[in-house]
């Protein structure tokens, strides 16, 4: 090839890369849609609700000293979760000299709580306000920072916007406010924010469940959603009939009793409530491995055998058990793909349908209610997914919180009949739906459809799942994230002086999702950067794609 020509087409190729490229990069960095008082883009997710701030720097001091006031101000929970910040803002290899003469602009947090109560319920007050360097709240002092919350919840949640608040500068390496003065005023806009979290189809041990949960922590999801049997597993340990457990893949592939406790108290203390599910009639072949008798037959394991006392029985144990486990105020029972078609073919089921003049699809009907019926006796409320209100809505017990799953439409439909809807749309928020990008993600509405205010007061919120199927110990984590986060836009975000989309709108979006590094990011590994690096902090679960990362923490020096 001719000299000239061969530099024509590198000068060609060279032009065709910059120009796609230079594409990429436009869609990876579109324009913020907030930004501070001095034009930068903002770094805080999910974005509060309102806030204000300027043109100021401020140096955190690493020695940063709790200052607890209000009757819940002094409570444990507050000061562990305190701990658990500090040592996130600030890694070891982060302490420079400061000259004497310069001193921290940031020395004590105070952090004011109303309520002493610790009961974590559903709806439980998460609003905060946070004041650095600004007046205006009784206890706000210029010059340093200040928490207001009326219970220690939202007391944790603004803990997590002050640690995103809070930047390591590579050139001073101190910890940084930029941008002060800050006013943050924040509460969620949705009471369930959840994360399904599948441990039937692949184990994963109780450490790993901690470092999801905290993960959850750090974009404001509330609920743990655990489905914890399935019909590959039983991993749970139940007293009341110990042979169950026998279901699970090994003896090293169980949660004991306590396993479970520690878990919820965990859970508890970074103010996420814990749902167990147990999915009946179906998905539940697992069972059966510690007592036959309750498949329909060797040859017909699932659904559990509708025509037999012991398996309510069993059913009225386990719920039990788990109620002692188990204080979250919702109960999932499952509910889904049930194929009734073996009831038929088994003699004893058939007679047994025959004699009360029962379909199967009446009597899928009949084991819904009436396992309703058990955890409402013990203080549930039950949760189940779409199809028993597809399939029998108008009979559901009226506190029945209808889980939808299959598509889109299905709230709409729940709410008007006066039913409660949680939305977890497959086509947006299932996790194992590799091929769902995060702005999908981020733009779908749980209340599309529903213009009533009563009726969308009725949408407890929404969930993203993972499903176990395709993801063990390790890449869990990394199918969660980020897409988990970009729901938890959806979820958290409020109708405020920043940003709210009607539904059917495309919801702007803070910087924190926008602004996505080309770089990798163990490049970035510091103490603001808690959901990008794993090299400085222990966590195996921070390690992510290495473009497209919704969580991100950067704070560019």
């Amino acid at each position: 090839m001719p000299p000239k020509l061969l530099t024509r087409l590198i000068l060609a190729l060279v032009a065709v890369a910059v120009a796609v490229s230079g594409a990429a990069a436009a869609r990876r960095h579109p324009a913020p849609a907030n930004f501070t008082a001095s034009g930068n883009p903002v770094y805080i997710w999910p974005l509060p609700k309102n806030f204000t701030s300027g043109t100021q720097t401020l140096a955190v001091d690493p020695d940063l000293a709790l200052d607890p006031k209000g009757a819940g101000g002094g409570a444990a929970a507050v000061a562990e979760a305190f701990e658990r910040y500090r040592h996130l803002i600030f890694s070891p290899w982060a302490h420079a000299a400061r000259p004497a003469s310069a001193g921290y602009d940031v020395a004590r947090l105070t952090v004011v709580v109303a309520s002493a109560d610790e009961t974590l319920e559903l709806g439980v007050d998460e609003s905060y306000t946070i004041y650095i360097a600004a007046a205006g709240g009784a206890n706000s002092i210029v010059g340093g920072a200040t928490i207001e919350a009326n219970t220690i919840y939202g007391a944790i949640r603004g803990l997590e916007t002050f640690s995103q608040l809070c930047v390591f500068n590579y050139d001073t390496k101190n910890v940084e406010v930029r941008y002060a003065p800050w006013y943050i005023q924040d509460e969620p806009r949705f009471a369930f924010r959840g994360l399904m979290l599948d441990t039937s189809r692949h184990y994963l041990p109780v450490d790993v469940i901690k470092q999801v949960i905290d993960s959850m922590s750090f974009s404001k999801l509330n609920v743990l959603h655990w489905h914890i049997i399935d019909e590959q597993s039983f991993p749970l340990e139940i007293p009341s009939y110990p042979n169950l457990w026998k279901g699970s893949y090994s003896k090293s592939e169980r949660y004991t009793v306590e396993d479970a406790r520690y878990i919820v108290s965990y859970a508890k203390k970074r103010g996420i409530h814990v749902m167990a599910e147990i999915d009946v009639p179906g998905h539940a072949e697992s069972w059966g491995n510690g007592y036959p008798k309750l498949w329909p037959s060797l040859s017909c394991t699932e659904p559990l055998d509708v025509s037999s006392n012991f398996t309510f029985e069993v059913i009225t144990g386990i719920l039990s058990d788990m109620r002692k486990i188990f204080p979250f105020g919702l109960f999932h029972l499952g509910g889904d793909e049930v194929y009734t078609g073996c009831w038929n073919l088994t003699p004893h089921v058939k007679q047994w349908l025959d004699e009360r003049n029962m379909t199967t699809k009446d009597a899928y009907k009949y084991f819904v209610l009436k396992a309703q019926e058990i955890a409402i006796d013990l203080n549930w409320i039950p949760v189940n997914w779409e199809e028993t209100f597809n399939s029998f809505g108008g009979s559901l017990n009226p506190r029945t919180v209808v889980h939808n799953w299959l598509g889109p439409g299905v709230c709409p439909k729940v709410v008007a009949k006066g039913l409660r809807c949680i939305m977890s749309n497959q086509g947006v928020w299932y996790l194992d739906h590799l091929d769902v990008p995060w702005e999908q993600v981020y733009t779908a509405e749980p209340l599309a459809g529903i213009d009533d205010a009563a009726q969308q007061k009725l949408v407890l919120g929404g969930e993203v799942c993972m499903w176990g199927e395709t993801a063990d110990t390790s890449d869990v984590q990394q199918t969660i994230w980020p897409r988990a986060a970009a729901a938890a836009g959806a979820y958290v975000e409020s109708v405020g002086g920043h940003i709210r989309p009607r539904p059917g709108n495309n919801r702007p979006c803070s910087a924190t999702l926008l602004q996505m590094p080309a770089e990798s990011p163990r490049d970035r590994c510091s103490p603001s950067h808690k959901l990008l690096c794993s090299a400085a902090s222990n966590r195996p679960w921070l390690v992510f794609y290495p473009v497209t990362q919704i969580m991100q923490r950067v704070r560019y020096t």
